[in-house]
């Protein structure tokens, strides 16, 4: 799978162990910035990764800023886009099973390593279940 990743400043400390951690589950990441901690604002990065992912078809995409929550409304309001803010592995299964989630979304002061790390293997372990929640997802739309 193809992953997109963009953060904002306060969550560019966990950017490269989050990648790292993608990686070695197989995956391509493609980072979209930003380049270092130096204050920058959650939307235009959600954005920025919600439009890479509609427009790459089959794609998924992390966002990650001091909560997630700013960066997955963000991230949301770009039309196919269904970010997922997680806070565990259950969330981020769920958001997958149910929801067709294709961006994960999570909080670097929310969160630390040990659960980014089963909230990512959650995330890409766990197929969309179909069935019953197709009508819903697309309600979504």
């Amino acid at each position: 799978m193809r992953f997109y990743i963009a953060t904002d400043h306060a969550g560019y400390a966990v950017k490269e162990f989050t990648k790292d951690i993608v990686r070695s589950l197989g995956h391509e990441i493609i980072d979209l910035g930003p380049d270092s901690a130096d204050r920058v604002d959650y939307p235009d990065f959600g954005k920025k990764c919600a439009k890479a992912v509609t427009e790459d078809k089959g794609s998924f995409g992390i966002v990650i800023c001091g909560t997630g929550i700013g960066i997955s409304i963000s991230a949301n309001k770009i039309k196919g886009a269904r970010a997922a803010l997680c806070h565990d592995a259950y969330t981020a299964s769920m958001s997958r099973a149910h929801n067709d989630a294709n961006i994960l979304a999570f909080g670097e002061r929310v969160v630390g390593r040990g659960v980014i790390e089963t909230i990512i293997r959650a995330f890409c372990d766990t197929p969309f279940e179909g069935g019953r929640h197709i009508n819903r997802v697309n309600k979504i739309e």
